[in-house]
């Protein structure tokens, strides 16, 4: 979000979320202050875990405990034996067609705005990744207990409806949080963490940068490739790389995003005042 005024005539900081959550959700959220805002779409692509609350034979129109019931149905012949089967076929890379009450944005809106508005809307199938999944628990026929790692713009709620449309009693979604993001745990109730440094993007390659190197990189000259540090942290194992851009360290501070072209390090983003 752009910066503006406030009453003093101040610059408000520039702010924006690191990932929705739906209305009804709790858990981890990411908020991305001045400089830190440019890294919004590096955010995307890495692991998501959620622990979820199953509420099996009712569906609703917009998948949450909130919604218009829309199918009921008998769930008393589910078993733990058949529910690890149904969930198994959604693993990997798959098709998923949100609801209309999603925040994916339709023609430049987010959807939800044209659904709460009454209009007619027809959403696109997104890819979308499921790493890996597992039930926690169960208390059939009534819920279930779930957990999964998924790549950003999963949508759960989804999932959740189509096991139950699998499976032929209907299903909502009666409880979502959001567990860890990356690195990332949640900090708990009222609670906040900040990150600075080497603690933001730490699946990123570094590179040391010199003072030369950073006044060429501000005149957008590339540099030599140099020496490349792994990242600090790992992504699970089988994980889609998010190709990640690699991180520039002056003085100790992040200060810029480089990506590599022709084997050199071109400036993709600056972020001089440090992160």
């Amino acid at each position: 979000m752009a910066g503006v005024e406030g009453r003093e005539g101040r610059r408000r900081p520039r702010v924006c979320h690191g990932g929705t959550l739906d209305p009804f959700a709790s858990g981890l959220l990411l908020i991305l202050v001045e400089p830190a805002t440019r890294l919004f779409d590096h955010l995307h692509a890495v692991p998501k875990v959620y622990d979820a609350t199953v509420r099996w034979g009712i569906e609703t129109d917009n998948g949450d405990p909130g919604g218009k019931v829309t199918f009921t149905g008998d769930a008393s012949g589910l078993n733990p034996a058949q529910l690890d089967a149904a969930l198994a076929t959604f693993v990997g890379w798959q098709d998923q067609i949100p609801h209309s009450t999603s925040a994916k944005r339709i023609d430049g809106e987010r959807a939800y705005l044209k659904a709460h508005r009454g209009e007619t809307v027809v959403m696109p199938p997104s890819r979308v990744y499921l790493h890996e999944a597992r039930w926690l628990g169960h208390d059939l026929p009534g819920e279930s207990r779930l957990q999964m790692t998924v790549r950003g713009g999963y949508y759960v709620r989804a999932l959740v409806r189509d096991l139950g449309r699998m499976l032929g009693c209907g299903a909502h979604l009666s409880r979502l949080h959001r567990s860890a993001i990356g690195p990332w745990a949640d900090p708990g109730l009222d609670r906040r963490v900040e990150l600075h440094g080497s603690e933001i993007l730490p699946w990123a390659m570094s590179r040391n940068l010199t003072d030369r190197e950073v006044a060429e990189l501000r005149q957008r000259r590339d540099i030599d490739m140099g020496e490349l540090r792994l990242g600090d942290w790992s992504l699970p194992v089988g994980f889609p790389e998010p190709n990640a851009p690699v991180r520039g360290f002056h003085s100790e501070r992040f200060c810029c995003l480089l990506s590599v072209v022709d084997g050199r390090l071109r400036l993709l983003s600056a972020l001089w005042a440090g992160v």
